[in-house]
């Protein structure tokens, strides 16, 4: 499957792609992970969440299958003062041990093969915390729209919570985000799940992410 974005990030090496400013995914998240938790964020690009979480206090490691992007990633963690493990790998590796309070990917998931995803939410889940969180923002196959060449194995209905139903879905939606890294305004269909495997909901967690995702 075709990926641009590492060729973009060695393109781009004085400008940040997709900005420094964290994700609102990963800001509505950091109020449910316990102080100095582990933060595992799974194709964590050029870097602005897993700098983020790590501002917030968090042991965090950040995987990403481009050098190129880790390169802007450890810039961005020196100039705002913080330490992230960076990992240049796949997805489908992890080599990681131990156990994460959150487990966190951000629209990377989809450029997993579809038939490789049980296998992975299945290393996911092992690597996760008895009341930690898996939390993943996917693109899915309601709008498709193909920009720099990228090949992308699109989230069909259902089957990010179908991959997640032996846990908990504590939150589960769909939604619109706007992109224009091709030059036109356009927008993706997103389905976004947040999950843990215990049987009990983690308070605050629904009342404390929006019903409707309009942004990344």
């Amino acid at each position: 499957m075709r990926n641009p974005w590492a060729r973009e990030y060695a393109k781009t090496p004085d400008r940040y792609i997709w900005g420094k400013a964290p994700s609102r995914f990963a800001r509505e998240l950091t109020a449910f992970v316990p102080p100095g938790g582990r933060i595992l964020d799974l194709g964590c690009g050029e870097g602005r969440d897993s700098v983020y979480f790590a501002f917030c206090g968090y042991e965090v490691t950040g995987l990403d299958i481009s050098a190129a992007g880790l390169e802007k990633a450890e810039r961005l963690a020196a100039e705002r003062g913080v330490a992230v493990r960076w990992l240049c790998r796949s997805m489908l590796e992890v080599p990681v041990t131990g156990r994460f309070d959150l487990v966190y990917s951000c629209g990377t998931s989809h450029h997993v093969p579809k038939d490789d995803r049980p296998r992975l939410f299945k290393r996911l889940k092992a690597l996760t915390r008895g009341r930690g969180l898996n939390a993943h923002l996917v693109f899915t196959d309601l709008r498709v729209y193909a920009e720099k060449d990228e090949e992308i194995d699109y989230f069909t209905a259902g089957e990010l919570a179908e991959a997640y139903a032996d846990w908990l879905v504590i939150r589960h939606e769909d939604g619109l985000v706007p992109c224009s890294q091709d030059g036109v305004q356009h927008s993706h269909s997103v389905e976004r799940l947040v999950s843990t495997p215990v049987r009990q909901r983690v308070a605050g967690l629904r009342r404390g992410l929006p019903p409707v995702l309009l942004t990344a």
